[in-house]
Formats: structure tokens, C-alpha cells, sequence
């Protein structure tokens, strides 16, 4: 059986933090709390103990682990192409049981599966969890479990479906929320949410309705007070004072230019201008059917 660490006390949680941290630098598996499920973990950029990972639930490269960081900064270091909505999202919830899927930095050697060059990236609101990941850097983290059955909310939960495919247990006490993260799709012009997890798609769909306000707001072009004529400034079709006082007006022709009734008969009606501005099309939340499959990955 592999150890397990009692968080619970300083000296406790200092030997474990650092069992933890040295057992990722190998290569190898570590079990650990965050705000919403236990996660069984490995370094991001170790292909092989990710390949582990998705063996120890029994999972295949089509399903790719989320990465967990320890700091929003680090999301332009694995991501690119990141929309106003997602920075907004993660600003709002972070840290958080959000997870943003964003375009991947093609420059990464990593390989946590078939992403089809999007990466999960969530920061965990859990201060064992956060430790870790400031001492490791990004981990590529997924919830600790066997796939198809329930997710770990205390670490006899995943001693018992994990067993030795873990190098080290870190008991934090059962967790504090207990629903896997909420997932949307940030990497296309509107957001998607994947899986409806701890936050509602309401709080979601509000935050990204508050962008789009703004980012319609600074579109309306400013109007300069410069180009408007000023009271004593006559417009362009309004002859001055000099041009009325010189203009030689016929006695012979005065009413030459009144419109008879031929004239009315041919006037014709301006077309209708367009109508008032609907405003910007409204925000769709749709699910993926494969959302609906999950077991509570983080």
C-alpha cells in the first residue's frame, strides 16, 4: 500500500507536500484534495506518467486530463488566442471550479492525448492543492477514480479505486464541494459549456453578457463637438448674409419656381429608413452530449 500522508498537521503536511513533490519529479502518480474532488495527478510535461495516469483510471488518449496551475499568469504560458470572455471568466471564478478550454501554445512539448490543440486549465481554490502546484508548476490532474465510477470525495475513496497505480496520498480531509468543475469551451468566438459542474450556467452566461456590453459599448463611434456647426457658423446649404444680400431675383420670373400641380404629382416618398438596432445577437449556451458522460473529472 502506497503511504498516506495526514495533512492535518503542520509537520504532517510539510513531510507530505514534499513526498508529493518529489514523487511527480520522478515521474510518478500522487493523489491530492482540491475544492471539488480528490485529483490523481503527474507532471504536465511528462508524457509518460500521463500515459500512466490515463492507464491508473482506465482511460484512453481521447480523453486528455485537465492541467491544474497555480497562478492565473500562468495560463498565457500553455495557452494562446485567449478571448476577453474567457480572461473575464477567469478573473471572476479563479481560483475556482472553473475550467476553461482554450487553444494550446503550439510551441509546448507536452503530451497529455488527442486535444486537437485545445488544453483544459483550471486553478484549484484549495490551499494543499495550490502548494503543490507553486512547487511543481502545471500538473496534469484528473479525478481520482477508475473511470465509470464515482468520484473521490476523501482519499479512502481513491485508496480503494487507485490502490498502488499511486505513488503517494495526500489526506486533506473530505472535500469541501464535492461536484467536479463546470467546463466551457473558450476557444471560439462564443463560449460553450461542456459540462455544468459547481457553477451554474446562469453565473456564467452573466459574466460573459457584462463583455459583451462593454465591448459594444467602446464600438459606438464618439461623436467630435468639432464638427458640428456652431450657432453662429451657417451649414453648407444656407447661403451668408452677403450671398442673400447680392442675389438678383427677377421680377419677371418670381414664381417661376413653384411647383404646379404636375410637379406635386411627381414627388415621390423617401424609402423607409432602417429600423432601430436590435443590439448584439444573444449569448447561446449549448452542451456537449459527451458532457453528459462524465464521471466528475476535475
Amino acid at each position: 500500500m502506497s503511504p498516506v500522508f495526514d495533512c492535518s498537521t503542520p509537520e504532517g503536511r510539510a513531510d507530505g507536500v514534499q513526498k508529493a513533490t518529489d514523487a511527480v519529479r520522478s515521474g510518478k502518480l500522487v493523489v491530492l484534495p482540491t475544492d471539488t474532488l480528490y485529483g490523481i495527478g503527474c507532471d504536465a510535461f511528462a508524457a509518460e506518467a500521463v500515459a500512466d495516469l490515463l492507464a491508473a483510471k482506465g482511460r484512453g488518449r481521447e480523453m486528455p486530463p485537465p492541467v491544474l496551475v497555480p497562478d492565473a499568469r500562468t495560463v498565457d504560458g500553455l495557452a494562446t488566442d485567449v478571448p476577453a470572455y474567457a480572461r473575464a471568466l477567469i478573473e471572476e471564478f479563479w481560483p475556482g471550479p472553473l475550467t476553461v478550454v482554450l487553444r494550446s501554445q503550439p510551441s509546448l512539448h507536452w503530451d497529455l492525448g488527442e486535444t486537437n490543440g485545445t488544453v483544459a486549465v483550471r486553478m484549484p481554490d484549495d490551499e494543499l492543492a495550490l502548494e503543490v502546484l507553486r512547487a511543481i508548476g502545471p500538473m496534469a490532474v484528473s479525478s481520482a477514480n477508475r473511470t465509470g465510477y464515482p468520484a473521490a470525495k476523501d482519499i479512502l475513496d481513491a485508496a480503494t479505486q487507485l490502490g498502488a497505480a499511486v505513488q503517494v496520498y495526500l489526506d486533506g480531509g473530505p472535500v469541501r464541494g464535492g461536484l467536479a468543475s463546470t467546463i466551457v469551451d473558450c476557444t471560439g468566438e462564443e463560449p460553450e459549456i461542456l459540462r455544468e459542474g459547481a457553477l451554474g450556467a446562469d453565473v456564467v452566461e452573466a459574466v460573459v453578457a457584462r463583455v459583451r456590453e462593454t465591448e459594444s459599448a467602446d464600438a459606438e463611434p464618439d461623436t467630435d463637438p468639432a464638427d458640428e456647426p456652431t450657432a453662429d457658423e451657417p451649414t453648407a446649404d444656407e447661403p451668408t448674409a452677403d450671398e442673400e444680400s447680392t442675389t438678383d431675383v427677377p421680377t419677371s420670373t418670381v414664381g417661376a419656381d413653384q411647383p404646379t400641380d404636375d410637379d406635386d404629382d411627381r414627388v415621390t416618398e423617401s424609402a423607409p429608413g432602417p429600423g432601430p438596432d436590435p443590439g448584439p445577437d444573444p449569448i447561446e449556451f449549448t452542451s456537449s452530449p459527451a458532457a453528459k458522460e462524465s464521471t466528475g473529472d476535475e
